[in-house]
């Protein structure tokens, strides 16, 4: 049984089941096996636990390409 996990900022429900469903299928796909058999998790944390370049990423500034929103 295949197992993905993501890690990431915190998302909406409509971002979190959409990543469920594009890397079950995807995974289903490649492996050849069914859907029910992928299992995947994603992870959230808070934007001031995650650091890129030594700056957490509620200090950066969104749109200008540092900072996912």
């Amino acid at each position: 049984m295949p197992v993905i996990t993501i890690d990431l900022w915190p998302v909406s429900t409509e971002v979190r089941a959409e990543l469920i469903r594009n890397l079950t299928k995807t995974a289903s796909e490649i492996t050849k096996l069914p859907p029910s058999a992928v299992f995947v998790y994603v992870r959230e944390y808070p934007r001031d636990a995650i650091g890129v370049g030594g700056v957490p990423l509620s200090q950066m500034v969104p749109g200008a390409g540092t900072a996912p929103e």
